[in-house]
C-alpha cells in the first residue's frame, strides 16, 4: 500500500524538480535605450543610403528612421563598439525606428539583407 502511495508522490515531486529547470542560460540583453534625444532620417533606395554618413556631436540615445523608397525589401543595421541593432524588413514604401544608445567612435550603418551592403547600401555614424 505504501509503495503505491509512493510512486504519484515520487512522480510529481519528478515533475516539479524538471519543470524548475530551463535547460539552458538565458539570453543576456542589454537594457532598453530610453527616450531618443534626436532623429535621423536615412531614406533607402537600391542600392542606397541617403544620408549615408551621419555625424552627431554627443553621445547618447538616438533614433534613425529608415523609410524604404526602393522596390525591393531593406532593412537597416547599425553595429559597432558593442552594438549591434538592427529593425525589421521593410517591405517597398514602409518605413521603421531604430533606437540605439551609442557612445563615442563610429558605427557602420547598412542594409542587413542579401548583399546589399555588398552593392552600396551602407555608411557610417560618427559620435564625437
Amino acid at each position: 500500500m505504501a509503495l503505491r502511495l509512493l510512486a504519484p508522490t515520487v512522480a510529481v515531486v519528478v515533475a516539479i524538480a524538471v519543470s524548475g529547470c530551463g535547460g539552458g542560460e538565458e539570453e543576456e540583453s542589454s537594457p532598453p535605450p530610453g527616450p531618443a534625444s534626436q532623429t535621423f532620417q536615412v531614406s533607402e533606395k537600391e542600392y542606397s543610403l541617403t544620408p549615408s554618413t551621419i555625424t552627431i556631436q554627443s553621445p547618447g540615445t538616438y533614433a534613425f528612421k529608415a523609410t524604404n523608397d526602393g522596390t525591393t525589401d531593406h532593412g537597416l543595421e547599425i553595429e559597432g563598439n558593442g552594438v549591434e541593432e538592427e529593425i525589421e524588413t521593410l517591405a517597398p514604401g514602409e518605413s521603421g525606428t531604430l533606437t540605439v544608445a551609442l557612445e563615442a567612435g563610429t558605427y557602420e550603418m547598412y542594409c542587413p539583407i542579401s548583399n546589399h551592403r555588398d552593392l552600396g547600401m551602407e555608411g557610417d555614424v560618427s559620435v564625437t
